[in-house]
C-alpha cells in the first residue's frame, strides 16, 4: 500500500514537472532553422596588405652614450649603416566576415575589414576550399561599411535588410561570423540597447547586444527572428565580455545604395556648429528639460542661415521627429542628401517655430561673424571680473571681428562662473541671447534670469563661439 502511494506521488510529480519543462521550452526561440538559412548567406573575408619595415641598430640605443665618449662614434656608424638599408616589405593577414545582399555577388561588410588591402579574397560556406578575388566597389570610413563584389556562375543565396527603428531592446537577435577565423559560427542574444555612443565616429548609433562578437565577427549580420539583417557587427569593447555593437540597418541601407550605384557619399549640411544642453542650459533657456541641439554658430550663406536660423537657437525636431541630442541632429541631418528640405523645429525665445532649410554638402565649411561694441568700467560678478573690450586691436587678439562683448579678465575657481568653466580671456559676447557690451546690460540680463533659476551665455574663447549656463538663485 506504502508502495502504491509512492508510485502515485511520482507520477504526479512527474506530471506536474513534465508539462512545465514543456512550456519553459515552448517559450523560447529554436535558432536552427534560422541558423542553417541565414547562414549561406555569410561569408568568410581574408585579406592582405603590403607594409614596408626598416631595419633598425639592435645592439643599442646610442642616446645612453654621452657625447664626446670614444664608443659613440661607433655606434653613429651602426645607426648610418641601418638607415641606409632598404625598407622591407612584409605582408599582413587579416580575418572578417560579411554577407551577400545579391545573387550576383555584391557582399556587404566593414571598411576597417578590407582598408588598404591589397588583396581581397572570399569563402562561401558552400565551398569553403575555393576563394573568390573580391573588388572593394566603394567605402566609407566614416560609417565603417564597404561593399565588395565578386564573380559568380550560379545565383547565390541573399540576405535582406530589415527595418532596424523597429527592432526593440529586448528582442532575439543572431549573429553569424568567423570569429577567430572559426567560420561560420552562430551566437544568439537579445538587443541590450539602441542608439549608443562609443567613440567610434561622428555617426555613432549602434545596436548593443550581449550576442557573442569577437574578432573576426566584423561586418556580419546582426539578425532577428525573420532573418532580416537589423545591424552590421562592427565593434566590441575590449574591457566587457558581453558587449558588442552593429551598425543600424536603416543607416546603412541608404550608403550601400549609394556605393552600389558607383556613388560618392554625399551627406546633408545645415551650416551650424552644435552642441548638447545641459540641465542649467535647459532652465536658462525655458526648457522643460535638457532636448535638442544647441546652435553655437551660424555660418553665413550656408543653408541654416539662408532658412533664417539663429544663433542660439535650439533645434528639436527634423521631418517631424524629435530631436534628444546633438548626435541625433547630426545622424538625422547626414542621414538626408544635398538638396533635401529639413523641416526644422526650433526653440526660440521660449516658444516653438519652424524652418525649412535646403541643405547643402556636408564639409563645405564658413566662417561665423561677430557683432557689435563698447567699453567700461571692470565690475566683480558670480565671482568672475569683467569689462568691455577696449579697442579694435583688443578685439583682434582675442579672436574678434568688432569691438563687442566683455572680456573675463580674472576668475574666482571657487565661485559659480568658475566652476561652470568661464576662464580668464573670455568674452561674454551675449546673456539670455542678448548681446552684453557693458556690465550694466549684464546685471540686467542675470536679473531676468533669475527667474529661471539659470543665466546662458554665448562666450568667444579662442575664436570659437562655446554656449556655457551658470546656475542662478531664484528669487
Amino acid at each position: 500500500m506504502i508502495r502504491k502511494h509512492i508510485t502515485l506521488a511520482f507520477a504526479l510529480l512527474v506530471f506536474m514537472v513534465v508539462p512545465a519543462m514543456a512550456q519553459a521550452n515552448n517559450g523560447l526561440p529554436v535558432f536552427t532553422e534560422l541558423a542553417e538559412t541565414a547562414g549561406k548567406a555569410v561569408v568568410n573575408i581574408s585579406t592582405e596588405t603590403t607594409v614596408e619595415t626598416q631595419q633598425v641598430n639592435p645592439f643599442m640605443n646610442k642616446e645612453q652614450i654621452p657625447e664626446g665618449h670614444p664608443f659613440r662614434e661607433f655606434f653613429d656608424q651602426f645607426d648610418k649603416f641601418f638607415k641606409q638599408q632598404p625598407h622591407q616589405q612584409r605582408k599582413q593577414s587579416s580575418l572578417g566576415s560579411g554577407f551577400i545582399i545579391s545573387k550576383d555577388g555584391y557582399i556587404v561588410t566593414n571598411n576597417h575589414v578590407v582598408k588598404g588591402a591589397d588583396k581581397v579574397k572570399v569563402k562561401l560556406r558552400k565551398d569553403e576550399k575555393k576563394s573568390y578575388p573580391a573588388k572593394i566597389i566603394g567605402r566609407d570610413p566614416e560609417t565603417d561599411l564597404a561593399l565588395l563584389k565578386i564573380e559568380v556562375d550560379t545565383p547565390l543565396p541573399t540576405l535582406e535588410f530589415g527595418d532596424s527603428e523597429k527592432a526593440k531592446v529586448g528582442e532575439w537577435v543572431l549573429a553569424i561570423g568567423n570569429p577567430f577565423g572559426l567560420s561560420h559560427t552562430v551566437t544568439q542574444g537579445i538587443i541590450s540597447a539602441k542608439g549608443r555612443i562609443i567613440g567610434a565616429g561622428p555617426f555613432d548609433d549602434f545596436i548593443q547586444t550581449d550576442a557573442s562578437i569577437n574578432p573576426g565577427n566584423s561586418g556580419g549580420p546582426l539578425l532577428n527572428l525573420d532573418g532580416k539583417v537589423i545591424g552590421i557587427n562592427t565593434a566590441i569593447l575590449p574591457a566587457g565580455e558581453g558587449l558588442g555593437f552593429a551598425i543600424p540597418s536603416n543607416g546603412a541601407k541608404n550608403i550601400i545604395a549609394q556605393l552600389k550605384a558607383g556613388k560618392k557619399i554625399h551627406r546633408g549640411w545645415l551650416g551650424v556648429s552644435i552642441r548638447g544642453l545641459s540641465e542649467n542650459d535647459a532652465k536658462a533657456l525655458g526648457l522643460d528639460k535638457p532636448k535638442g541641439a544647441l546652435v553655437a554658430q551660424v555660418f553665413p550663406g550656408d543653408p541654416a542661415d539662408k532658412a533664417g536660423v539663429k544663433q542660439g537657437d535650439v533645434i528639436i525636431a527634423v521631418n517631424g521627429h524629435s530631436v534628444a541630442d546633438n548626435a541625433e541632429l547630426l545622424r538625422r541631418i547626414a542621414g538626408l542628401k544635398p538638396g533635401d528640405k529639413a523641416k526644422l523645429t526650433l526653440w526660440r525665445g521660449g516658444k516653438t517655430i519652424k524652418r525649412t532649410v535646403v541643405l547643402g554638402e556636408r564639409g563645405d565649411k564658413a566662417v561665423a561673424q561677430q557683432q557689435p561694441s563698447h567699453h567700461p568700467e571692470l565690475a566683480t560678478i558670480l565671482g568672475m571680473s569683467v569689462r568691455p573690450v577696449a579697442n579694435e586691436q583688443e578685439a583682434k587678439a582675442l579672436g574678434l571681428d568688432k569691438v563687442a562683448g566683455l572680456v573675463v579678465v580674472d576668475v574666482d575657481p571657487n565661485s559659480v562662473a568658475g566652476s561652470e568653466g568661464i576662464t580668464q580671456g573670455d568674452v561674454i559676447l551675449q546673456a539670455n541671447q542678448q548681446e552684453v557690451n557693458t556690465t550694466d546690460q549684464l546685471k540686467t540680463q542675470l536679473k531676468k534670469g533669475k527667474d529661471r533659476g539659470a543665466v546662458m551665455f554665448l562666450v568667444k574663447r579662442q575664436g570659437q563661439n562655446i554656449f556655457i549656463a551658470l546656475p542662478l538663485e531664484k528669487k
